[in-house]
């Protein structure tokens, strides 16, 4: 616990059988963690069959693959219903340092930032951690454009490192966004939408042939779909709701 508040991390699982046990072992080091789910996406190889030797991982496992959003609402309905103060989404894969968990938690329970975000981009972790260069440009291109379109001011909205506050959580409609990787961006638009501070924290990233990624197909359907996000962030202004951001008036 931090503060008295139960501090839960989720990891959305596919696949992430060689690099499972090294995240575990560097999370297990904060005392501060009470619970850790797994959430696997039907993977196709031993990464249930490990989690499951790793002490107080609760284990999860969807029969068919449901998708990174898909997977991503399980892990959030599970925390929830675990109890969950403060939520910790990491990805598996070893790309982000645990180790900055403790960090991340803090800045969620000060109560000034009920979403934070560790970002490759903030200090150049990115480049250093081996991030090939099209997916930096990429990066960085869509971002600048997201930040016009949803008029705020992020170093990067597509890191897979995440703090949220247990009513944050609450309030969004994360059920109506998609199943696909699009949910990420849809989620921060939410969050964006209802006016709720977002902090950034500076996180080393390594790029290595274990550590999880789309391919350059994937990567085109996901920058368009981030693109229509901030399309009908736009409408949604002018029309006080719509397909993301349902039932809602004016943005705070």
């Amino acid at each position: 616990m931090l503060k008295g508040l139960k501090v839960v991390v989720v990891m959305p699982a596919f696949n992430a059988a060689r690099t499972l046990r090294q995240t575990y072992e560097e999370v297990i080091a904060h005392d501060i963690v009470d619970e850790i789910i797994l959430v696997d996406d039907a993977s196709q190889d031993e990464t249930v069959a490990i989690a499951r030797t790793l002490e107080r991982v609760r284990v999860e496992v969807h029969p068919q693959n449901r998708g990174y959003g898909g997977n991503q609402k399980t892990c959030y309905r599970l925390a929830l219903n675990a109890g969950a103060d403060v939520i910790i989404m990491l990805h598996p894969d070893y790309q982000y340092t645990p180790k900055l968990i403790p960090v991340m938690a803090s800045m969620v329970t000060s109560g000034l930032y009920p979403c934070v975000l560790g970002s490759r981009i903030l200090g150049g972790g990115a480049l250093r951690g081996g991030m090939p260069w099209w997916k930096y440009l990429s990066n960085r291109l869509l971002t600048f454009v997201q930040n016009l379109m949803l008029g705020a001011k992020l170093s990067e909205y597509h890191t897979g490192y995440r703090g949220f506050s247990r009513q944050l959580i609450e309030t969004l409609p994360l059920e109506r966004n998609s199943d696909d990787f699009v949910f990420d961006n849809q989620m921060l638009a939410q969050i964006i939408w209802f006016g709720y501070a977002i902090g950034e924290v500076t996180c080393p990233a390594k790029y290595m042939p274990e550590a999880s990624s789309i391919n350059f197909r994937r990567s085109i359907r996901y920058g368009l779909g981030c693109i229509a996000t901030g399309v009908e962030f736009i409408l949604a202004k002018a029309r006080g709701g719509g397909f993301i951001f349902p039932n809602l008036a004016e943005p705070r």
